[in-house]
């Protein structure tokens, strides 16, 4: 069946005619390694990496052989499991903040109940964000996280309908790298701040130097819970999350992505007093904050993770996923430079974009201010080529070959070439 056909299908049963992630118009029908392949045939080299937990790449055998050994003893229980307590135990050697775990499904559960245990600890209400930062789908999350018109910080603006105005009273909005301006406003909320969340690596845009370390220092002057929204970067920037990258420490920190190896799962991991909030018998049934979820800690999603972070433990892999990124982000900053584009390429070697601006960019507003009308006719061109990717980013695989690295970089070249026309 064409994808014509099939989006007429999706026309018929689902709202704008998709899942509501991706453009809806391509299909996937498999993926193989670095790359994947469209209802019609159509292969592209997969930056997408679905939208962050194929770090591996498609099918690695390992992870394949791991699934379907735990598929023929059991798919969920929605019980203990010993797969799912041994995940934990791996998080917590890994991450210097994790203690204990506690499992979700998505990340934006893992962000959802990391901010209500923040309150639920602190006995506050208040959440400091920073515009443009990603945390999920929750209420609180969909403040300011890409908003169409710009108002004066602190308020927060949200983004979705539905959202009843008492979300927005308890919401502080910030410039993502503005360790002044948040000082300020936990100066004057001193007292009322329950938590504040930031991405440490938000969305492409690099924390300047000393700002997580500065909101550290603010958070503990503050009493505030200082969370890190690690889905995107956790076990991706090295195996202990960009907290140890940046080398600062949260009380909490969310996980999702790879930890599950490509099946839901995701994590709140933090300091054990913090986290016996989960646990009724420690703290009473006034400050017991409940929890559970169908699948949460299911074994095959354990096992995928188990199986993704034992091959990430292995010598070289984190050189070999870095190199990967450094040779295309020189490369693709070479082809626009030729070009003459006003333009750079922004990130980290395994999470990076082009923002079509010449001016520093430190937060939300710098990368919304680029030219969004070459950046969506340079994704275009990149698509029409064989390159799948989020509008936003390029993930990078270890599934990555030099092959792909020089494909990728004749359609770069082809598409900077085109937005000269």
């Amino acid at each position: 069946m064409s994808q014509e056909q099939l989006l007429k299908r999706a026309s018929q049963v689902m709202p704008a005619s998709g899942f509501g992630n991706f453009d809806p118009s391509i299909i996937i029908r498999e993926g193989k390694g670095s790359r994947v392949w469209d209802e019609d045939g159509n292969e592209f080299i997969d930056y997408l990496t679905g939208s962050g937990p194929m770090i591996l790449g498609h099918g690695h055998p390992e992870v394949l052989d791991a699934v379907s050994e735990q598929m023929a003893k059991g798919m969920t229980f929605f019980a203990h499991n010993a797969r799912g307590i041994e995940l934990a135990e791996e998080i917590c050697r890994a991450l210097p903040c994790a203690e204990q775990v506690r499992y979700t499904c998505t990340g934006s559960e893992a962000d959802m109940y990391a901010m209500r245990l923040a309150r639920a600890y602190t006995q506050r209400d208040t959440i400091l964000k920073f515009e443009g930062g990603y945390h999920g789908m929750s209420a609180e999350a969909q403040m300011s996280l890409a908003p169409e018109r710009q108002v004066n910080f602190p308020v927060a603006v949200a983004d979705s309908a539905g959202i009843p105005e008492s979300v927005r009273n308890d919401m502080l909005v910030a410039p993502y790298n503005d360790i002044d301006f948040a000082r300020s406003i936990m100066e004057e909320m001193s007292g009322k701040i329950a938590a504040v969340i930031v991405e440490p690596f938000q969305r492409v845009i690099p924390p300047e130097p000393g700002f997580l370390k500065a909101l550290r220092e603010a958070c503990d002057e503050h009493g505030s819970v200082l969370i890190f929204d690690e889905v995107v970067t956790g076990f991706r920037f090295s195996y202990g999350g960009a907290q140890s990258v940046y080398g600062v420490t949260p009380d909490v920190c969310t996980l999702g992505k790879i930890i599950g190896g490509g099946f839901p799962l995701a994590a709140i991991a933090g300091k054990t007093e913090l986290m016996a909030h989960f646990d009724k018998e420690k703290v009473g049934s006034e400050r017991f904050l409940m929890q559970l979820g169908t699948l949460s800690g299911n074994p095959l999603a354990a096992v995928a993770g188990l199986k993704t972070l034992e091959i990430l433990r292995r010598p070289g892999q984190y050189e070999k996923l870095y190199e990967t990124g450094k040779t295309l982000m020189k490369g693709i900053d070479e082809c626009l430079r030729s070009t003459e584009h006003a333009a750079q390429v922004i990130g980290h070697p395994t999470l990076f974009d082009v923002v079509f601006r010449e001016e520093a960019i430190r937060n939300y507003r710098d990368v919304r201010s680029g030219d969004r009308d070459k950046a969506a006719r340079f994704n275009a061109t990149l698509q029409a080529n064989g390159i799948l990717k989020v509008p936003g980013k390029f993930y990078i695989s270890l599934a990555l070959t030099d092959t792909d690295i020089e494909q990728t970089l004749a359609a770069v070249q082809l598409a900077a070439q085109q937005l000269t026309h």
